[in-house]
């Protein structure tokens, strides 16, 4: 025959279609007679249960209860919005010094901030802002007066079917936690029987910490929205980026005076031979211009 804590256990496992309800009913087709209590430490108590429901505040709920589900207009608020932006900017430290006011103007903060003035790079920073959902589009406006505003790239991702879904499923797994727990709490069998279910209430357990999880992520990312603002000081005309232009002129003035020299230098391999072929063309003119006047005379 079944037992009332197998019949218990049966339900509770069909409801959430875990592996305990093919244990249940193998159970259930053996027709096991319960007739052993369960040993001290696997049955709670009625002062152990609510003892327990104060520790976790979780209120025991009916079978009959719905899942509570979140209003409408807040599913429907359920947006993460996400903005890149590039600005070109006059001086880079007062540019940062803004975005940082403009953060606090609109209620929010800057999370994270990197900066490049390292020798002979584009001066730049990224800065990653924090702001109230409901006031994006104003932080949005106020990079106008930051500078030139090259790009602005804004996406916006609506979660509120997620977020419905997953309240749901954290309502239903809560019921089936507080079904538990009062089965524990007013039935007595083997101690096979209070293991598994034991085993399953710790798996709910374990689905509930991943909902709430979820849910905390999804009202974080809802609440505030994320906005990276890169900005750089403009490109030199001349040189390259993070250099003078005057020191570079006197460096390359003075490279061009070194390869003068050198090509001097280079040119000798050539002016000596020939110098020295033209010395000896001109003494052997020289020595034979007596002896042809000579030879003319006689």
């Amino acid at each position: 025959m079944r037992t009332p804590i197998l019949a218990a256990v049966l339900a509770l496992a069909a409801a959430c279609n875990s592996p305990l309800e093919r244990q249940a009913r193998t159970y259930a087709r053996d027709s096991l007679v319960v007739t052993q209590p369960a040993p001290a430490g696997f049955a709670m108590t009625a002062s152990a249960l609510q003892e327990y429901r104060a520790r976790t505040r979780i209120a025991a709920v009916s079978d009959e209860t719905p899942a509570r589900l979140p209003r409408a207009d807040v599913a429907a608020n359920m947006v993460i919005r996400t903005g890149q932006t590039s600005v070109e900017v006059d001086s880079l430290e007062r540019a940062v010094s803004q975005v940082r006011l403009l953060a606090a103007r609109v209620g929010g903060y800057v999370a994270n901030t990197t900066m490049q003035t390292g020798r002979g790079q584009l001066r730049s920073a990224n800065v990653e802002v924090k702001i109230p959902a409901e006031r994006f589009d104003e932080g949005l406006s106020g990079l106008a007066g930051l500078g030139k505003l090259e790009s602005v790239n804004v996406n916006a991702e609506d979660v509120g079917e997620e977020f419905t879904d997953v309240t749901a499923r954290m309502g239903n797994a809560r019921r089936l936690e507080t079904r538990l727990i009062e089965l524990l709490a007013t039935r007595t069998g083997k101690l096979s029987d209070v293991l598994d279910v034991e085993k399953e209430l710790a798996r709910v357990r374990e689905e509930i910490d991943r909902y709430e999880g979820r849910l905390r992520y999804l009202r974080a990312h809802t609440a505030l929205s994320t906005l990276t603002i890169y900005v750089h000081e403009p490109l030199p005309v001349v040189g390259h980026a993070g250099s003078s232009v005057i020191a570079e002129a006197f460096k390359q003035s003075w490279r061009n005076f070194v390869g003068l020299v050198a090509a001097m230098i280079r040119s000798l391999g050539i002016v000596i031979p020939v110098a020295v072929l033209v010395v000896a063309l001109w003494v052997s003119a020289k020595r034979l211009s007596p002896l042809a006047t000579r030879s003319a005379g006689r």
